[in-house]
Order: structure tokens, then sequence, then C-alpha cells
């Protein structure tokens, strides 16, 4: 891997996801994961430099990112817990299955993305097929481990991790007997991003907390997981295998892409996370004297917000157009990072209070991405259909050894820090 390619594609992509992931961390579950996914996956597509992936950019964004979102049913809250216990047992359990967690985002949400770029006029995706295969995956796999076995991750709360294995398996199982290779690949890698960035990530709050600075250590694991997770994914699109020229695209599919990601998505996580009672609590926590006022006008501004970006994207993107121009899409990132932030500010109240914060520093990377953006110079993506896929087994292999040892050495070296936490849990006795 040059350094070149590090630094001027795979870094801003690290940086969008791990904003946006950190953002998430007001919105949760599946839609907020979901919106969070979009935001990081348009940025890998725009420093790939391919103008024919720039042409199904909405189709691609949405589907990418819906598979990527399902892993938001996932509980992990016992799982942080359990790395916080004094002892190496369940400290290493903890950190294993925020890895499995973490792996199991990536994996759907890049081998999804990988099929729709590795899809071709003469080797289309059979998407009927493979999501029905996917949910039949999912429902087996959660039925045979829960209710069969009872191999339990994070009792009492919900287990569809298991659900999500099985789909995970089945995206696999597509991936291979298909030979699309690039997207098991990308799958792949993903995965290590996504479960190194969770499990590393819950080790750093961990530190942080033991060094008695007063911060929001829970969005450090979020943003270790989007950042690590965009590392990942872009390593795995940019480096050692040429892509094949991807479908024409649809017009039809473009706008319903277009829908989901600026109107859909956003009303979703607007209803889910946005709050009235929500705010409420906000208003309270602020001293406010009518917080019933309050939260009306903080949840109209963020509803008037949305529309008004909705709209404006709408207007300046037209997704029906043929091709968008890099300028256009570095544009839209930027718009849709910042609408991701501001609602994420509104529902902590940032400016209302004096206290620094971790929502302040969205604002800090939003700047470096943009100035990224802006000053990269333009990649030229190679396209070639005869290219194979070289030997890459071996070498995810590696890493996949290196990322465990460095979670086993920092949950050996977790037990030692001379701290308790209130939110720690033993899974075992």
């Amino acid at each position: 891997m040059k350094q070149s390619i590090f630094l001027s594609r795979m870094l801003p992509v690290a940086l969008v996801f791990g904003t946006a992931w950190a953002a998430r961390g007001q919105f949760g579950h599946e839609y907020g994961a979901t919106w969070a996914a979009a935001i990081g996956i348009l940025a890998a597509i725009v420093f790939s430099g391919r103008e024919d992936w720039y042409k199904r950019l909405p189709a691609i964004a949405a589907l990418a990112a819906i598979a990527w979102g399902a892993g938001g049913m996932i509980s992990y809250g016992m799982l942080v817990g359990y790395s916080h216990a004094p002892d190496l047992l369940n400290t290493g359990y903890g950190m294993l299955m925020l890895t499995i967690a973490g792996g199991l985002y990536g994996y759907m949400g890049g081998g999804v993305l990988g099929l729709a770029l590795e899809s071709t006029p003469v080797r289309k995706v059979d998407w009927a097929s493979l999501f029905t295969q996917m949910i039949a995956g999912g429902y087996l796999c959660w039925g045979v481990l829960i209710h069969q076995l009872e191999w339990l991750m994070t009792p009492p709360r919900s287990e569809l991790w298991a659900g999500c294995l099985g789909a995970s398996l089945a995206l696999g199982w597509y991936m291979y007997r298909h030979g699309y290779h690039r997207a098991l690949r990308t799958a792949w890698y993903s995965a290590l991003g996504g479960g190194f960035g969770f499990g590393f990530g819950v080790f750093l709050q961990r530190l942080g907390h033991a060094s008695g600075i007063t911060f929001n250590w829970w969005n450090v694991m979020e943003y270790s997981t989007g950042f690590f997770s965009g590392l990942g994914l872009s390593y795995a699109l940019y480096s050692r295998s040429y892509w094949p020229k991807t479908v024409t695209p649809h017009r039809t599919s473009n706008i319903i892409g277009w829908v989901f990601l600026v109107v859909l998505l956003p009303v979703l996580n607007l209803l889910e996370a946005v709050q009235f009672e929500k705010l409420v609590k906000q208003g309270i926590a602020l001293n406010m004297e009518r917080p019933e006022n309050f939260a009306f006008a903080w949840r109209s501004i963020a509803c008037v917000l949305s529309l008004i970006l909705s709209v404006i994207l709408t207007i300046y993107f037209r997704p029906a157009r043929q091709q968008p121009s890099r300028t256009q899409v570095n544009w839209l990132i930027l718009i849709y990072l910042t609408w991701y932030i501001v609602l994420s500010n509104i529902l902590s109240a940032t400016w209302l209070h004096h206290k620094f914060d971790s929502q302040h520093l969205y604002w800090v990377n939003l700047v470096v991405i943009a100035i990224m953006l802006f000053k990269s110079k333009t990649f030229s993506g190679i396209t070639d259909d005869n290219v194979p896929v070289r030997p890459w087994t071996a070498h995810l292999l590696k890493w996949w050894g290196i990322a465990l040892l460095i979670l086993l050495l920092a949950a050996c070296y977790a037990v030692t820090l001379n701290y308790q936490h209130g939110g720690a849990r033993l899974r075992f006795e």
C-alpha cells in the first residue's frame, strides 16, 4: 500500500466515516447507522475516480447503506459493560464480541457495496434472490443458535446478532459461488476494519475513563468504529484489484435511491430520534423555565432545516442527470454530513451550554474533510474487465491475526488499570 493512496484517498474516507459514525451516536439503531453509512459510502465512491460509479451514485449508496445499517439491530450495550470488567475473561469476551458485532456491520455493508460495483452488463446481481437468501439465512441462523442451542451473546438483551450472522453467511456464499471475488474481498476487509475499530474503540474508552479526564468516551468508541471501517472499505476498493465497468445506470433506480437518501431516511431519523420527550428532558437538564416550549422550538427547527436541505440537495444535484461532476458530489457529501451533525447538535443541545464536548470536534473534522475533498486531485479510476483478482486471503488472514493480537494485548493491559466503571458487567462469574 503506497503512502500516497493512504493520505490522499483512504484517510479522507476514514475521517468521513468516523465523523458520521460518531454523530450517529445521537440517533442509534438501524436508521442512524444507515444514514452514517450512506455518508461514508458516498465518500468512498467520490475518491474512487470511477465515472461509471458516479453515474449510479444514489442507487449504490442507498443499497449499500441499507445493508450496512442492518447491523444496527445488534445490541451491544452489555458487551461494552463486559469490556469494563475487572478480569481478563470478561474483558476479553466483551472486546471479542464487539469485534464480531463490528465485523458483521462491515461485512454486510461492504459485501453489498462490492456486489453493486462488480455487477456488470454481462453478469448482473440477482438482488431479489440475494436478499431472499439473506433473510432466510438470518432467520435460520437465529433460530438454531439462539432458540435451539441457546448461544446467547448479550443476555437478557436482543440476540439479533445471530440474524446478522446468518445473513452474512448467505451473502458470502452467494458471492463465492457466483464468482464475485472483488465483492467478497471488500466484505472481508470492511469486516476487518469495523471489527477492529469496535474492539479497539472500547479499549480507548476504558483508557479514557481510567485517565480521569471528563469527556464523552463512548463517542470515542463510536468514532473508532467508523474510522477503521472507512480504512478497511477504502483499502479494499482502491488497492490491488481492478474493477470491471459496472452496469449502465437506471434512471428510476437513481431517483428511488435519491428519495430514500434525502427524504425517507432523514424523516425516519427525525421520527425515531428527534423526539419531543427527549428534547423536553434536555430542556429540564438546561434549567429551562418552559422545557416544553424549548422542545417544540428545537424540533420545529430540525424539521424545517431538514426540509430546506432536502430541497436544496435535490435541486442542485438533480439525480436524474446522466453524470454528476466531482464538485457536485463533493458538495453532496459536505451538505449531507453537515445535516447529520446539525441534527446531532440539536439533540444534545451542544450550543446551549458552555462545556466542551465531542460534538464540537465534529465541526473540526468537517473543515478538514472539506479541505481534503476540494484540494485533492481528481483521480482516474482504472477499469479492466479482464484483470483477475490477485490472491488476497493470505494477506487478509495476516491482518486479522495482527488485529486480534493487538486486541488481546489491549485486553491484558486494560485489566491492569486501577479503576472501576459503574457500567461494568460480568458475563462469567
